[in-house]
């Protein structure tokens, strides 16, 4: 193959990574955008707000399998190979779906419908804990230097999409569905439809080539490979992914999982131009990711990363007092879009900058990892914790705790390395990386 042709960017493993990355986070992320519906369906009736805390502490024990999921998929993917990874998480995502469209209610067997929705939650934890690395790992192997933070900034595309999938599908039944048929069984129609297109998914995934990185790699017998102990070796790497997903994982669940819940059940908008809020700034979201990818590739990683840092410290909380006083549709985007375009700075490199951390024998377990951590620590408890804080009534509390996480996050972005000149194999270090189109 040509060095030209080495250049292109491989369309098809960019796409057959991203599609099943979309329903991957189609099935995690409407759990919570359909919670306002069926969170009276597993636990007694009162208080509407308890009610959520319930279903997002659920929510949030899901995150808390994520670094199970990132240490055994994040192994497997080390040792089995990328496509092996991207087959198995999808295959458990259809699993917890379905476990979700079939639970009970407490109505008709009291608690037993809610054990049923924790152990879903479980399996997706540890799912989605291994996706993020696999399919993380796979673009950035899978694309040749220059072209990676454009080609990684798609992970968070399909990560998009798939919500935008899920609230399209909310706008269309709010339409369509009375309230109490919603709250009653409309709730489970997302969940069979994740369900079978996760099956699809499983199918289109068994198709792609391995990247040639690993392939590469994997000659010879490498018994340590996506171990734990191989990966303690690059101690520094691994709390640097922590420390540098805080600020990130903080403010991006909270301008998108928990974005709805707060336009309605704060800013006292219609449940429905909350959701058409959403999805509108969510579809310039994912338009952009792109082209603050490819700006990446151009300038690095770590100015986009500061902007970021500096963005989400000192404007989170005039925004979020600004959207809890937002009486209509326009106001309520231009301040949700603007929160948006701050996280970008993030979004779109996360996955690159990780990946470009470690080496290949234990990238995908070192990308997992950490970044599962940091996610059951910050990102999967935002919802709660912003619930926490209103329920107690100090919810300013938690603007000021979304601006110090980002704060102790841009402390690591100034003072970490620039990575977008990583090489990722030792064919990279002698002449121009080939890959797989």
């Amino acid at each position: 193959m040509t060095t030209h042709a080495a250049a292109r960017t491989p369309w098809k493993a960019v796409l057959g990574g991203s599609i099943g990355n979309l329903v991957e986070w189609y099935d995690w992320f409407v759990y919570s955008s359909f919670a306002v519906y069926f969170a009276s369906a597993f636990f007694p009736k009162g208080n509407t707000t308890a009610q959520l805390l319930n279903t997002l502490g659920i929510f949030a024990v899901g995150f808390l399998m994520r670094p199970v999921g990132g240490w055994l998929l994040g192994r497997y993917a080390d040792r089995k190979g990328r496509k092996a990874a991207l087959t198995m998480t999808v295959t458990l995502m259809s699993a917890s779906a379905l476990l979700i469209a079939i639970a009970p209610t407490y109505e008709s067997v009291g608690y037993f419908g809610a054990v049923v929705l924790l152990v879903a939650r479980l399996l997706q934890g540890v799912s989605v804990g291994g996706e993020y690395a696999a399919s993380a790992t796979y673009l950035t192997e899978a694309t040749p230097a220059g072209k990676r933070g454009f080609a990684s900034s798609f992970q968070y595309v399909s990560m998009t999409a798939g919500q935008l999938v899920g609230l399209g599908l909310q706008i269309i039944l709010q339409n369509t569905m009375s309230e109490e048929a919603l709250t009653s069984w409309g709730w489970r129609i997302p969940f069979i439809i994740g369900a079978l297109a996760a099956a699809v998914v499983f199918y289109l995934r068994r198709s792609l080539m391995e990247t040639e990185v690993f392939d590469e790699d994997n000659k010879g017998a490498q018994p340590e490979r996506g171990t734990l102990r191989q990966l303690f070796t690059h101690k520094r790497e691994f709390f640097l992914v922590i420390a540098l997903t805080m600020g990130g994982t903080v403010a991006y669940y909270t301008y998108t999982t928990y974005l709805t819940t707060y336009l309605s059940n704060t800013a006292g908008l219609p449940k429905s131009t909350a959701t058409l809020v959403s999805f509108c700034a969510l579809f310039i979201f994912m338009c952009i990711q792109p082209l603050a990818g490819a700006l990446s590739d151009r300038i690095g990683r770590r100015p986009l990363l500061i902007t970021f840092g500096f963005g989400s410290m000192l404007g989170t909380v005039p925004l979020m007092y600004a959207l809890s006083g937002v009486s209509g549709f326009g106001g309520a985007l231009v301040l949700s879009l603007a929160g948006l375009i701050i996280i970008t700075g993030y979004t779109s490199i996360n996955a690159v900058v990780k990946a470009e951390l470690f080496p290949t024998n234990v990238r995908a377990l070192g990308v997992a990892l950490p970044y599962a951590i940091a996610n059951a620590l910050f990102g999967g408890t935002a919802p709660y914790v912003a619930l926490w804080f209103k329920d107690a009534g100090i919810e300013s509390g938690f603007y000021w705790y979304v601006a110090g996480c980002a704060a102790v996050s841009l402390v690591v972005y100034f003072t970490m390395r620039e990575t977008r000149d990583a090489a990722l194999s030792s064919s990279e270090q002698t002449g121009p990386e080939l890959v797989r189109a």
